[in-house]
């Protein structure tokens, strides 16, 4: 999916010209739902220009980015150094796993990290879960701050490589249509309650997804569908995305509509492998985080 940006196109830029002055430049920024919305809490890494409604249809994002850009190209830190001292007063008596402090000690970068963990620790999205509704995210001052900025470099390390992570081993079925007779019609179905395929642990829930009339995935892990973008999974997102739909403008459906999901079903199915491996393992990581907040 490509994002054009430009002052010809969009109307109201915001402070994006800032964060990716130039298509190369480099800079994180965690996008997440702003206050007022009345979807689900999400929160998103993206290492390029993010569009307003990376977090859902709707519903506009917030940006907060490591770095800024002045009108001369100088990158500017956007986390204060009046936040770094207070994060260093309050973590001073700690190291990180291992037992020897990073030279320089802790930086803007590891705040960056936790920031991502705690948006992602379902405790403090239910505790403040009113809050999040209301106002700017309050990022409090958890116990044992390396294993948080640890786990938050993990998460992004998963959400900004989702493209080139290893595919999650699914299960093919590939029906052949000379022998089946069965005319095509593309699915995109996800069944969260599918019986388990034959590779699968028994007692252990899986799902499948329905490809088409001809392909279907099985034994994705409950875990999968566990790791949720806004009000769906991961893995239902990309189902929506491939969908074909009919526009309802007449010109646009007789002269544009020239998407069809078959094109691009091998990519989608490569693609669906890796973000099952992200969505496990963002689980994983979730899973470990302290159940009180």
């Amino acid at each position: 999916m490509h994002l054009y940006f430009g002052e010809g196109v969009i109307h109201r830029p915001g402070q994006n010209p800032s964060f990716f002055p130039k298509n190369d430049s480099d800079n994180l920024v965690i996008s997440f739902t702003d206050s007022g919305s009345e979807k689900p809490f999400m929160t998103l890494v993206s290492d390029h220009l993010a569009d307003l409604h990376v977090v859902g249809a709707g519903c506009s994002a917030q940006c907060l980015p490591l770095y800024r850009y002045d009108d001369l190209g100088n990158r500017i830190d956007n986390i204060t150094d009046w936040a770094l001292r207070q994060f260093q007063q309050q973590y001073a008596a700690t190291q990180p796993p291992g037992g020897s402090e990073p030279p320089g000690g802790l930086t803007k970068q590891d705040i960056f990290h936790y920031v991502y963990a705690v948006l992602h620790h379902p405790a403090y999205r239910a505790k403040y879960q009113l809050n999040l509704k209301r106002e700017f995210p309050r990022i409090p001052f958890y116990d044992d701050f390396w294993q948080w900025a640890a786990w938050g470099q993990q998460l992004m390390q998963l959400h900004l490589n989702y493209e080139t992570i290893t595919p999650y081993p699914l299960e093919r079925d590939d029906k052949d249509p000379e022998t089946t007779r069965t005319a095509y019609k593309a699915r995109l179905k996800a069944i969260k309650d599918a019986a388990p395929g034959t590779g699968d642990p028994p007692g252990r829930p899986y799902g499948s997804i329905e490809i088409d009339t001809l392909t279907t995935l099985s034994g994705i892990p409950a875990e999968a569908w566990e790791y949720q973008l806004g009000n769906r999974s991961a893995l239902e997102w990309v189902l929506d995305r491939y969908k074909e739909r009919t526009p309802k403008d007449p010109t646009i459906r007789e002269q544009f509509n020239t998407y069809r999901f078959r094109d691009y079903k091998e990519q989608v199915i490569d693609l669906l492998a890796r973000v099952c491996t992200v969505s496990v393992e963002t689980m994983r990581i979730i899973h470990q985080m302290p159940d009180d907040s």
